[in-house]
């Protein structure tokens, strides 16, 4: 009997990591209490995450529960009807643990790397809030809740990318000085988190269209109600010619969040960030995102197309085939730039946006195969791969840069004797990397590529294929110029200065040591599953790929998990991953032969060189259009319309109001001031004249009286003479 999980169980993988935030920043003042509390909360929403992952692995779906409040769905925007609930099939427990354990190790990582940092709890908010938002993306049953996740995904990058606000030349991403077309190269941190911010946005703005479009077709968001209204919204869709549209405009938003051609050029350039900011951005969250919107979307158009007899899945092939190809060109780009790199994050940056193609690829060609769930676990089983010797990648490139007092691997070279422990990571990774037996690695790129091939995509298998070559060879001169040869200059120059190279604190090898074995174990498990069908990695997740689509379409046949391996695309992509891998050997672990031999200093080779060293030149034509020509244009606005426009209009208006105050003011002082001044003279000549009369003196007021009653006497004769007519009355 399979152990009944409560549904607030799934819930509270998320929500832990949100009040860890919370409290985290409520402890911002008690010195790293707040960051322990950060690191504490991963760890218990992991430990949520694995009660999911237990009947996974006994090969059952997880039975949960619906237990109120926190039922699997509830209630959320009542007037359009609309819930949030969390999904529990087989693939997204996969997918959350896989987020919360390699999460969780990069936390514990940080509490050593981060420890003398002046931003530490402002880190620490960040990163646990980084990692809810991203189980909330992942757990989702709706396209809305997962857009809340998706944003606040987005915020969290912007903060921690820009986390060395102050901009400290020894914090810039790129070499300053170094120009592409004349465009600088070279970015501070703050500058690189704006871009990730506005490049990723452009997306999403496409993302919220396309998921507005669809809510006004088919009335809701949830991914389960889509797939069961029998197709309706589907069809109004496809006869209004918006049924691929949309589709490439969901895509959108996952081509921003995962670095996907053309919107990849922040990715490489979010290395500004601490390293295990790198390794969660990389390796565990946001660019993982992206693979998980396909993966949801994806299985709903396919099915609903092949159940619709008047359609079919040709209606929507264009959409698949839009999604792999760009997802195997933007592996092939990143692929070639890596080649030439001498950042060592940046070098694991170009190496993360080619694998996040080689998911998008796997999810594209679901889509035109016969096969969905084989490709929608070979995404999976790739995103798990590479998110475990990712990480373990770029935590221990941290450690490298702190031993090596610099961030180029052209500073380091002969360090393998000083970090065995970290040479034997860095060697499992980048095996697992490249594709090389029996790592991980290996058995997910020949999940992606087999089902390329066996969708009969040959194009796009061989495009994968030779990206694999050059996987291999950028992953080995990385190697070798770290670990092999004699010490640099540079690292000499730094232990004369007593900066002596060595293995960092536990805190931080154990983290990466523990990626790297599981990467070991995964790898060993997948080559004993060729002959013990139970412990099959590959048909396991095609059983877990099965699950989520059945939770869509309850009714849908599909094959039965097969797990076997293809020998022709094996071999084939085996072959020119070893000639990758023989090439470095020879050049950057043995040292036979320098690689300025086949630069040279003129001609095809050194042009090529030189083409990818500058990005294919996408980088500054972006700068070129998107920022300088507006800036440009706005100063031509500000020289032409605002200063020889709409300035001398307001000179003028100012001057015609000085000269119309000028008059008024005239009008003011000579009429009405005038007027008031006349009045007010008058008043006070008449007020003098009768002052004179007030002279104070007693016989002038008694004559005075005698003359007014002299002439009262006489007013009064002269009247009552009238009044008599003329006759005198005695």
């Amino acid at each position: 009997m399979v152990f009944a999980i409560p549904s607030y169980f799934v819930w509270l993988i998320f929500i832990v990591p949100y009040v860890g935030a919370l409290v985290t920043l409520a402890l911002r003042k008690a010195g790293r209490l707040g960051d322990f509390a950060a690191v504490a909360s991963a760890f218990v929403s992991a430990a949520f995450a694995f009660t999911m992952l237990l009947p996974v692995l006994e090969g059952h779906s997880p039975n949960v529960t619906s237990v109120p409040p926190l039922a699997t769905s509830i209630p959320w925007i009542s007037g359009l009807g609309i819930t949030v609930g969390v999904l529990t099939d087989s693939y997204t427990a996969i997918l959350t643990n896989i987020i919360a354990w390699v999460s969780f190790l990069i936390i514990l990582y940080s509490l050593e790397y981060m420890k003398e940092d002046g931003g530490h709890n402002r880190y620490f908010f960040f990163v646990i809030l980084f990692i809810g938002s991203m189980q909330l993306i992942i757990l989702s049953d709706n396209l809305l809740s997962l857009f809340v996740g998706w944003e606040m995904v987005g915020l969290c990058s912007f903060a921690l990318i820009g986390h060395y606000w102050k901009d400290e030349t020894k914090d810039w991403v790129g070499t300053p000085g170094e120009k592409a077309l004349g465009e600088e190269q070279a970015y501070s941190p703050s500058h690189a988190g704006m871009k990730a911010f506005v490049m990723t946005r452009i997306g999403d703005v496409a993302m919220l269209a396309g998921i507005l479009i669809l809510f006004y077709y088919s009335g809701t968001f949830n991914y389960h109600a889509l797939a069961g209204d029998q197709g309706l919204w589907f069809q109004h869709l496809y006869s209004n010619g918006l049924l691929v549209p949309v589709g490439l405009l969901i895509f959108g938003g996952a081509v921003g969040k995962s670095a996907q051609f053309p919107l990849h050029e922040w990715l490489p350039d979010a290395m500004a960030g601490p390293a295990p900011v790198s390794a969660l951005i990389h390796a565990a969250t946001m660019v993982k995102a992206g693979v998980v919107l396909i993966a949801r979307i994806a299985p709903i158009f396919y099915f609903i197309a092949l159940s619709d007899p008047n359609l079919g899945v040709g209606t929507v092939q264009p959409f698949f085939m839009t999604v792999a190809w760009i997802g195997a060109f933007t592996a092939i780009l990143a692929a070639s730039q890596a080649l030439v790199g001498f950042e060592l994050k940046k070098i694991l940056a170009y190496s993360t946006v080619s694998q996040i193609g080689y998911m998008m690829l796997a999810v594209g060609v679901a889509g035109l195969s016969t096969n969905f769930a084989l490709g929608l676990s070979a995404a999976l089983y790739q995103l798990m791969s590479h998110a475990i010797f990712k990480a373990c990648l770029f935590l221990a490139a941290g450690a490298l840069i702190h031993a090596a007092d610099s961030k180029y691997i052209s500073d380091m070279g002969g360090m393998r004797d000083k970090m065995k422990l970290t040479f034997a990571a860095v060697m499992i990774a980048a095996a697992s990397l490249s594709g090389i037996p029996p790592f991980s690695g290996f058995w997910s790129k020949d999940a992606v590529l087999g089902a390329a091939w066996g969708s009969g995509q040959y194009a796009l298998f061989a495009v994968g294929a030779l990206t694999a070559g050059l996987t291999a060879f950028y992953s080995f001169r990385m190697l070798g110029m770290v670990f092999y040869g004699d010490r640099s200059k540079r690292l000499a120059q730094v232990e004369a200065e007593g900066h002596h190279v060595h293995e960092p604190s536990p805190i931080m090898w154990v983290p990466y040591s523990i990626l790297a074995g599981v990467t070991v174990v995964i790898g060993l498990v997948a080559s004993a599953g060729l002959v013990i069908p139970s412990l099959n990695v590959d048909a396991t997740l095609q059983a877990a790929a099965q699950s989520y689509i059945r939770y869509l379409f309850p009714n849908v046949s599909m094959a039965a998990p097969s797990g076997t391996v293809e020998a022709i695309p094996a071999g084939l992509t085996l072959a020119i991953v070893v000639i990758g891998f023989f090439a470095a050997a020879v050049i950057y672990m043995a040292r036979r032969t320098p690689p300025t031999r086949f630069v040279g200093e003129t001609g095809f080779m050194h042009g090529l060189y030189n083409f990818l060293e500058k990005r294919w030149y996408i980088n500054a034509v972006y700068y070129k259009v998107f920022v300088n020509a507006p800036i440009a244009f706005s100063r031509w606005v500000s020289d032409n319309f605002d200063y020889k426009g709409l300035f001398r209009v307001n000179e003028a208006g100012s001057t015609l109001g000085v000269a119309a105050s000028g008059a008024s003011n005239w009008v003011d002082v000579n009429i009405i001031d005038g007027a008031a001044n006349g009045f007010s003279e008058l008043g006070q000549s008449l007020s003098r004249a009768f002052r004179r009369l007030q002279t104070g003196v007693v016989e002038q007021y008694a004559l005075l009286f005698a003359v007014g009653i002299i002439l009262l006497i006489a007013f009064m004769l002269v009247a009552m003479w009238q009044a008599g007519q003329g006759v005198f009355l005695p």
